[in-house]
């Protein structure tokens, strides 16, 4: 009880920090839409607070009417973090099975679509002319993965869903290019998005930017019965290319954050350990993609892996204590909200006892100096999302973390 009310009290802390929408930059107006650090991100904390009757909703209009303020970017760059598909995922966690805001997205939905075809025609012309992918093409933040979670809420019937899983299946059979035949996700520069004088790409594996946010959509998609041709295998495929890139530190699995060309050709990965157990690039990120592909496909012996790898992972200190950040990409909140999204999936018991353990890593994490300002995916919104799911030990009421597909 002292826990649940000592989260409750830093949630609460961190939401009245966030009653003010971040001030504008001269010639940034565009930053208010985006979903990881303006406006747009942070109005999901007051929408969660407000949905869940802690407070009522003039804070988080304010913020809503604060992305809203600028024209609504549709173009070809436009994703789930920015713009006006970043707009539509917030008003629909606002919004629910309510009336609210029921204009604004029947404004929007048509544009959301239209967007979504564009991006997936030419992504698919892109693998016919056998050339490496980009980040910005497939994954979660800026990609054909994010607008594919948005759609997933708002048409999941829908023909843009369809044309996007359609992708996402031609994205998971290998690529030829040149002599090498790579990974169909492989993508000509580096994790930085850089492309130094000979760099010959990677493969990622996170679930941020790497094939773990692909898997993690066709999985979402599957489980709700939304399937087309090749999906079920495409899923399968990913697993198993998960599979040959498992290491094991000691008997704990974990996985390489990104695979380069001589990695490739050796299948001997120079990452020597696992890095911080992070949602974006480690093991609980890739575990949450992989249990869902296991629950997509039925298959109880892949999910207890996964299960098992995640448990692994988070009842280890010393990978814990590489944490550092409270946030939701790498830090102890996005750590957090994933297992406690995988606990109650789990056909591994011991995932739950492992929740009040992270709770409490979170609320000692949410107390340390905030450096990264008011936004939702490393800053106060995020943080104060997560204390909120912990202080209740409910799923979030406007499924905010749809975001991050974990849910």
């Amino acid at each position: 009880m002292t826990m649940s009310t000592d989260l409750a009290a830093a949630a609460e802390h961190h939401a009245q920090l966030l009653h003010t929408p971040p001030p504008r930059t001269p010639g940034q107006d565009w930053a208010a839409q985006n979903l990881a650090t303006g406006s747009a991100g942070i109005a999901l904390a007051h929408i969660e607070r407000a949905r869940s009757g802690l407070d009522n909703w003039r804070t988080a209009h304010t913020h809503i009417r604060d992305a809203a303020d600028t024209h609504l970017s549709d173009h070809d760059s436009a994703a789930l973090f920015l713009g006006a598909p970043a707009l539509v995922f917030v008003l629909d966690a606002a919004a629910g099975t309510s009336d609210r805001y029921r204009t604004g997205l029947a404004d929007l939905d048509a544009p959301i679509a239209r967007l979504a075809h564009r991006r997936t025609r030419t992504a698919l012309a892109r693998i016919d002319t056998a050339r490496p992918a980009t980040f910005a093409e497939y994954d979660i933040f800026s990609g054909l993965s994010g607008l594919g979670a948005l759609l997933l809420r708002r048409d999941p019937g829908g023909s843009a869903l369809e044309q996007i899983l359609h992708y996402l299946v031609a994205l998971t059979r290998p690529l030829t290019v040149g002599d090498e035949v790579l990974p169909g996700w492989w993508v000509g520069h580096d994790p930085h998005r850089k492309t130094p004088p000979g760099h010959r790409g990677h493969a990622n594996l996170g679930a941020s930017h790497g094939i773990a946010g692909p898997l993690a959509l066709l999985a979402q998609a599957a489980r709700r019965g939304i399937t087309v041709d090749g999906q079920h295998q495409a899923i399968t495929d990913i697993s198993r290319w998960l599979d040959h890139w498992q290491r094991l530190d000691g008997d704990a699995p974990w996985w390489p954050e990104h695979v380069d060309i001589t990695e490739l050709r050796t299948g001997r990965t120079q990452q020597t350990g696992p890095t911080r157990p992070s949602w974006c690039y480690g093991t609980p990120g890739i575990a949450r993609a992989g249990q869902l592909a296991a629950i997509a496909l039925g298959d109880n012996a892949l999910q207890d892996r996964y299960e098992r790898a995640l448990l692994a992972c988070l009842s280890d200190d010393t990978q814990l204590a590489r944490l550092t950040d409270a946030g939701l990409c790498h830090g102890v909140a996005g750590t957090f909200q994933t297992l406690w999204r995988a606990a109650a999936d789990a056909a591994t018991p011991a995932l739950s006892e492992q929740v009040p353990r992270l709770a409490d890593a979170l609320l000692a994490a949410s107390a340390r100096p905030n450096e990264h300002g008011p936004g939702l995916l490393n800053g106060t919104a995020g943080i104060a999302l997560a204390l909120h799911t912990a202080a209740t030990d409910t799923a979030p009421t406007s499924g905010w973390d749809a975001c991050l597909l974990i849910d």
